[in-house]
């Protein structure tokens, strides 16, 4: 019975994912923990579960020219070395699993408090970005971007959270100008290298569950098309305060206690 269980969850996430557009890892991460799952699992095989769900919505975007591989670069020149660097410390500075569970789970409560206020507030976010847009910091842009690379790269492995919400914010406070299209395809385009990277440290790390991410992904990958035909008719404006409600409040649990 747990593999229905496990395809219902990812169908679940999967529609929420499809009709909200926010990334599955702020849900998933949580509901796996409320099943039972030890941090590092939970973490471990949704950052893989993240890479094959975004990979199809990655390359549908690239086909409609909505990605600006240029900034994907320069994303992934911090968060991927940073990935990897994370995932060097736990291994080395840790004994087993168990040693970090606390850290993983407070990363994860912070990460879903910030998706939650990104949430809330995104469309304040993008406006103040072309309020104060300064053409004169066009030079430091790049650089910025790697260095919220970095902490992208740290924060997801620690926590599977941030490649999505977070990412977009970065990227709306950092290029103001670009199309929200551009934006959206951009970050899921980093999200896919990001998250490949966290997972498989995981993977090597024993973090992964194989038999919980194929039940997730029959779920899931049919789910998210439906939400997405769906999201049509749904009242967004309804939709995302609430799931930010319940980030919040899942946030505050996992971050504090």
């Amino acid at each position: 019975m747990d593999i229905l269980l496990y395809i219902a969850a990812g169908a679940a996430v999967g529609l929420i994912v499809g009709i909200t557009g926010i990334g599955g890892g702020a849900l998933m991460t949580p509901l796996l923990l409320m099943f039972g799952f030890p941090p590092h699992v939970a973490v471990g095989t949704d950052l893989l579960y993240a890479s094959l769900t975004k990979a199809t919505g990655a390359w549908s975007h690239h086909q409609q020219q909505h990605v600006r591989w240029g900034l994907v670069r320069l994303l992934a020149l911090g968060s991927i070395p940073s990935a990897i660097v994370t995932g060097i410390a736990l291994t080395y500075l840790f004994t087993d699993a168990d040693d970090y569970g606390h850290l993983l789970k407070n990363t994860l409560g912070v990460m879903l408090i910030l998706t939650a206020v990104v949430i809330l507030l995104r469309v304040r976010i993008q406006r103040y970005a072309q309020r104060y847009n300064n053409r004169n910091l066009a030079r430091y842009r790049p650089a910025a971007t790697i260095t919220m690379g970095v902490l992208l790269g740290i924060f997801v492995t620690l926590s599977s959270v941030g490649a999505g919400a977070i990412g977009t914010a970065v990227l709306m406070m950092l290029y103001p100008a670009l199309r929200s299209t551009h934006i959206v395809g951009t970050d899921i385009a980093h999200a896919v290298p990001l998250t490949l990277t966290g997972g498989l440290i995981h993977m090597h790390m024993g973090n992964v569950d194989f038999f919980l991410l194929g039940s997730l992904l029959i779920g899931s990958i049919p789910a998210i098309h439906i939400g997405a035909i769906l999201s049509r008719k749904m009242p967004e404006k309804l939709l995302k305060p609430l799931l930010a409600s319940l980030l919040m409040i899942l946030g505050a649990k996992y971050a504090f206690f």
